[in-house]
């Protein structure tokens, strides 16, 4: 099974809309144009001074959201069984 991977970008742009903010808000609090908040909608991994800045802005803590998918990823993984009649 392969790790679900973590898309960052999405998790900001739900967030940002999930509040009714703009992309124009967000621009302007971050000091960020405009063009690179959708930019950083588009990314899978960000800078994480940037990404605390936007936690801040958005009093969301976005490490928490990534540390919980992570954990689930493996617990996933560690919950997979081997077949009884597998060798090492």
């Amino acid at each position: 099974m392969e790790r679900k991977a973590i898309h960052i970008g999405n998790m900001i742009k739900h967030e940002l809309r999930s509040q009714g903010r703009s992309v124009v808000w967000l621009s302007r609090t971050i000091c960020h144009e405009r063009s690179g908040i959708y930019k950083i909608f588009e990314r899978d991994n960000i800078d994480i001074k940037l990404l605390v800045r936007i936690s801040q802005v958005l009093d969301h803590d976005f490490f928490e959201d990534i540390s919980k998918k992570l954990m689930m990823n493996d617990s996933k993984k560690s919950t997979k069984t081997i077949p009884n009649n597998q060798q090492f």
